[in-house]
């Protein structure tokens, strides 16, 4: 599903536009040709480990959007069999977004974290399991009172076991919604490659609530399981 179809579906479901519409890609802004968080990165503050590659051979990385990246991130660090994370942006059009540029919604970009993990620890599907229980994935561009096209849900995969757990996950979690009386989803799947680069956010929202014990931290889970 491409982000511009979530309008779509939203109306469709809902009777209704979304609040927030994705923009055009001639309307994007510009951003620019150097990264907002410096390189080399900080080290991840819970985990030790560096925020950017290269990883050894046999970790493998996705990359999820469930709305604000600050509890996300924390939720995926804490999984076990998992390396880093990071907390950027992805899926739109403006080369190196600074966060007030994504809030805008001028960027077409998702609050996104990259996950490395150890798939012989924690399978593709336990990782996605979190993702989806975490959240409510039939609100399409928001997540409570967070609006807008930043705030979507997605999942973009970099292994075709990736892409298949994804699938599978959702088809098995929108029944277990539909029973508990929730809408359609409305999760965008697409490749890395489709999604475009991962850029990565500001030092100051890299581990934020690591950094800040007591900040922003909404809980948007269903409370319906995904096994």
């Amino acid at each position: 599903m491409t982000p511009a179809s979530l309008d779509d579906l939203f109306s469709g479901v809902f009777g209704r536009r979304p609040a927030a519409t994705m923009v055009d890609p001639s309307s994007a802004l510009p951003g620019r040709s150097e990264p907002v968080l410096p390189d080399p990165a900080p080290r991840h503050t819970v985990l030790g480990t560096e925020l950017r590659g290269p990883w050894p051979a046999g970790l493998r990385e996705i990359d999820l959007a469930f709305g604000c990246f600050w509890g996300a991130e924390k939720l995926l660090w804490q999984l076990p069999g998992v390396v880093s994370t990071a907390a950027g942006y992805q899926g739109g059009f403006t080369p190196n977004p600074t966060y007030d540029e994504v809030c805008s919604g001028r960027t077409g970009h998702a609050e996104t974290v990259h996950v490395v993990y150890d798939p012989d620890v924690i399978a593709d599907e336990d990782v996605l399991r979190a993702f989806w229980e975490a959240h409510d994935p039939t609100q399409g561009y928001r997540q409570g009172n967070d609006v807008g096209t930043q705030y979507r849900s997605a999942v973009y995969w970099h292994t075709p076991e990736q892409k298949l757990a994804a699938l599978q996950t959702r088809e098995v979690f929108a029944t277990r919604l539909g029973a508990a009386g929730f809408g359609e989803v409305t999760t965008q799947i697409a490749s890395a490659a489709e999604a475009g680069p991962f850029y990565f956010a500001e030092d100051y929202h890299q581990q934020y609530l690591d950094k800040n014990p007591q900040g922003y931290c909404p809980v948007h889970s269903t409370g319906v399981a995904c096994s």
